[in-house]
């Protein structure tokens, strides 16, 4: 995952809970930002990057993550004191997302949708989020975005989501995750079963590559809860993924 600094606050994105800001970069570049100063901290940074980029290396239109450093001065001209203090409760490195200009809200399509091809995409898209337990793709709040003529994947904090109980992740890998069922693509979803034989292999091939990108500083807050368990949890979801295309198919 590529390094750069934040030079210039742009805006705040408020659609998010917690509270994304558009930030410009040391590389010329535009990124939404996730500070760790935010909710449930660097592990929702940590769910981002493992989710991310296991979904990139499945071939999923995921944008680009890039670490983010951000210096403590960035927020000094900002006026909303709201943003002040998330900036200077996030030093060091976060996450940003490859800001895509002008891109639209997805919104579901009959006569698109129920395409063959759009279907084995979008039984993709399902697939991928059944297996790093995504719960936060719903009617309500899709995490889709539409930009040149691509649907993209934004928004991966919400994955692995177990990460923040008591129990260790690797042992909940076969665990009902019975809110996919409000999964936006479920209904115009295609074959699940066929989605799992293009990319189970792949994806347990990306795994190690995935997890290493964690930065090592974001673990530190969170001692209990190393890339081996997220290593063992994803490799059991796919030697269970029956169990969850079961699930959802009957979610149809």
């Amino acid at each position: 995952m590529r390094e750069v600094t934040a030079t210039r606050y742009v805006t705040a994105l408020r659609e998010g809970g917690s509270l994304p800001g558009l930030v410009e970069a040391d590389d010329d570049g535009l990124y939404v930002v996730k500070f760790k100063g935010a909710g449930q901290g660097a592990s929702a940074l940590v769910a981002e990057v493992v989710a991310g980029e296991l979904g990139r290396a499945i071939g999923l239109p995921i944008p680009e993550l890039v670490g983010v450093s951000v210096p403590p001065e960035l927020g000094h001209a900002e006026p909303d004191p709201e943003i002040q203090e998330l900036i200077e409760a996030s030093p060091g490195l976060n996450l940003g997302m490859d800001f895509l200009p002008g891109a639209l809200p997805f919104a579901l399509n009959e006569e698109r949708d129920r395409a063959p091809e759009q279907g084995d995409f979008y039984a993709d898209v399902l697939w991928f989020d059944a297996l790093v337990t995504n719960i936060d793709r719903t009617p309500r709040n899709p995490n889709l975005l539409a930009w040149h003529r691509k649907t993209w994947l934004i928004d991966h904090g919400a994955a692995f989501f177990r990460q923040h109980g008591n129990e260790p992740l690797g042992q909940t890998a076969h665990s009902p995750t019975p809110s996919l069922k409000e999964h936006i693509l479920l209904p115009v979803a295609g074959s699940l079963a066929d989605a799992g034989a293009r990319h189970a292999e792949r994806a347990r091939n990306s795994i190690e590559a995935a997890v290493a990108e964690i930065p090592e500083e974001w673990l530190g807050e969170n001692p209990g809860l190393g890339r081996s368990e997220f290593i063992a949890f994803l490799n059991r979801r796919i030697d269970g993924q029956d169990c969850f295309i079961e699930e959802l198919e009957n979610g149809r």
